[in-house]
């Protein structure tokens, strides 16, 4: 299992984001730095999940050198975010969605940095912890 670096940036005025430079598109943002912590995870295992669920690789995790010399990193907090263990098998399935919702989701998964699947898992999983 690898560990990805995690960047916390934070200015006046607004929550705390995290980003994950080995994995473009994979942010979020809380009110507190341990929402942020545990929200990073959250992200990044449903954005894991898409990627394998698409069939791609996972990168190789970048250096601490290499991500701090991009000038735009310099203000950020890095962290380590251990890579989120596959324990269950994914499962392709065919639901049936109206047209203009489905397009919805896609447009929220985009604005999120998430897959299609991985925005549907956040729903569903939020949906069920709400309900319990």
């Amino acid at each position: 299992m690898a560990d990805y670096i995690a960047l916390i940036h934070k200015e006046s005025g607004s929550d705390y984001g995290v980003s994950f430079p080995d994995f473009p598109g994979c942010v979020t943002a809380a009110a507190t730095l341990d929402e942020a912590k545990r929200e990073a995870s959250e992200a990044l295992a449903l954005h894991v999940e898409g990627l394998l669920e698409d069939g791609e690789l996972l990168p190789e995790p970048s250096s601490l050198e290499k991500i701090m010399a991009d000038r735009a990193n310099r203000d950020a907090v890095a962290f380590l975010m251990p890579s989120p263990v596959q324990t269950a098998r994914t499962v392709r399935v065919n639901i049936t969605l109206p047209e203009d919702i489905l397009g919805e989701i896609d447009r929220a998964a985009g604005r999120q940095g998430l897959s299609r699947s991985a925005f549907l898992v956040r729903a569903a999983r939020r949906a069920m912890d709400s309900a319990a």
